[in-house]
C-alpha cells in the first residue's frame, strides 16, 4: 500500500520542553497542510496519535493532511507554498539537484523500507540469485526503483544484470495471480498481503544490505530561515507522536481509526502486521536523527544510477538541530 513512502524514532522521552513543544497558550493554531506522499494509511499512524493525542495542538499547530503525490509535495515546499511534507530521502537529494531550496529536518524511517519479494519456489535467498531474473516494479522511479538499484549495488548487480518490467502499482495482485515470481514493494506492505492470500514469499530487505536515508520531514529553507521555532515545535511534537505509537501500538491503531476510510472493513491482522512491520523500520536509539552515512550512501546510489550528476553538500540536504 504505502508507495511512498517511509524514518527514525527516541529511546528517551521527548519531554515538552526539551523539543520546543510547550503548550501555545492563547494564540491562533497555526494550520498546515501537509503532503503525505500516499493514501491515508495505518503507517501514517504518528501522525494521527499526535492529534489525537494534542501534540500538534499544544504545539499550536493544526493539521490539514493532503494525500497527494510525493514529487508534489516537494515542489510545494520548494516554491515557499508549502512549510513541510512527508518524503523519501532520495526525493530530497533530486530536488536539491535542481537547486530547489529544501532541508530534511526529521527522520522518521530508521530503515529503507523497500524489498524484493519473491514466490518460494523462484529459489531467490540473496541478492545474487536475482542474476538474470525479470523483476516487476511500479516503474522506473520512486523508492521501489532506487532501493532495487541500491539492492544490486550492494551485491556488485548493475540493471544490466536483471530484466525489469513496470507493472504499476499491481504488484500483489499480479504475483497472486501468477503472472510474476518477483516483484519490489514495500516490506510493510505486499510480503504481508501475499501471505495473507497464502502465498509463500521469500523477502531480501534493502535495509539488511545497505543504510539509505529513507522517509522523513521535508522543510523549506525559507520556513527554517523565518520561522525556526515553528520547524522545532512541528518535529517535537511529531516525534512525540512516534514515540507513544512506538510504545503503544494498539492504541495508536485505534486512534487510526477516523482518519482511515472504510476502516471497520479492512483486514484487522493484515493492517496490525502492517503498523509492526513499520515500527520495525522506525525504532532508533535516537527518534529523528539523521545518520550521515545513510545520506552518503544514498548519494552514491543516485550517483552510480545516473540521477544526479555530481556530489552535493549533504549539510544543506538534511540538518539536526531541529531534533532534540
Amino acid at each position: 500500500m504505502l508507495k511512498k513512502l517511509v524514518l527514525l524514532m527516541l529511546g528517551l522521552t521527548l519531554g515538552l520542553s526539551a523539543c520546543g513543544n510547550l503548550p501555545v497558550k492563547n494564540e491562533a493554531l497555526t494550520h498546515i497542510r501537509l503532503p503525505m506522499g500516499y493514501i491515508a494509511n495505518i503507517q501514517y499512524a504518528p501522525f494521527y496519535v499526535a492529534i489525537e493525542k494534542g501534540y500538534f495542538k499544544d504545539a499550536g499547530i493544526e493539521i490539514e493532511f493532503d494525500y497527494s503525490f510525493e514529487t508534489d509535495g516537494v515542489k510545494l515546499v520548494g516554491v515557499g507554498e508549502l512549510p513541510f511534507a512527508v518524503v523519501s530521502g532520495e526525493q530530497v537529494l533530486l530536488a536539491r539537484a535542481q537547486d530547489v531550496p529544501v532541508t530534511y529536518v526529521a527522520a522518521w524511517y530508521q530503515q529503507y523500507p523497500i524489498s524484493v519479494v519473491a514466490k518460494s519456489d523462484a529459489n531467490i535467498s540473496k541478492v545474487e540469485d536475482l542474476k538474470g531474473k525479470t523483476i516487476g516494479l511500479p516503474g522506473l522511479f520512486g523508492a521501489n526503483y532506487v532501493g532495487l538499484r541500491a539492492l544490486l549495488f550492494s551485491a556488485g548487480l548493475t540493471e544490466s544484470d536483471v530484466t525489469l518490467e513496470e507493472i504499476g502499482f499491481n504488484q500483489v495482485e499480479l504475483m497472486a495471480a501468477g503472472k510474476q515470481d518477483i516483484i519490489v514493494g514495500y516490506a510493510a506492505n505486499e510480503p504481508i498481503q501475499l501471505k495473507a492470500q497464502g502465498v509463500d514469499v521469500t523477502e531480501l530487505r534493502v535495509a539488511d544490505s545497505v543504510q539509505l536515508a529513507s522517509n522523513g520531514l521535508l522543510a523549506s529553507e525559507k520556513v527554517i530561515q523565518e520561522n525556526p521555532e515553528l520547524v522545532k515545535r512541528f518535529v517535537g511534537a511529531f516525534l512525540k507522536g512516534l514515540q507513544y505509537t512506538i510504545d503503544n501500538p494498539d492504541d495508536a491503531y485505534t486512534l487510526s481509526e477516523t482518519y482511515i476510510p472504510n476502516f471497520a472493513d479492512l483486514d484487522e491482522k493484515v493492517q496490525k502486521d502492517i503498523l509492526n512491520i513499520s515500527i520495525e523500520q522506525w525504532r532508533a536509539d535516537h527518534l529523528g536523527y539523521s545518520d550521515p552515512q545513510a545520506w552518503e550512501n544514498m548519494q552514491n546510489v543516485l550517483l552510480e544510477m545516473g540521477l544526479i550528476t555530481e556530489k552535493m553538500d549533504l549539510s544543506k540536504a538534511f540538518t539536526n538541530e531541529f531534533i532534540p
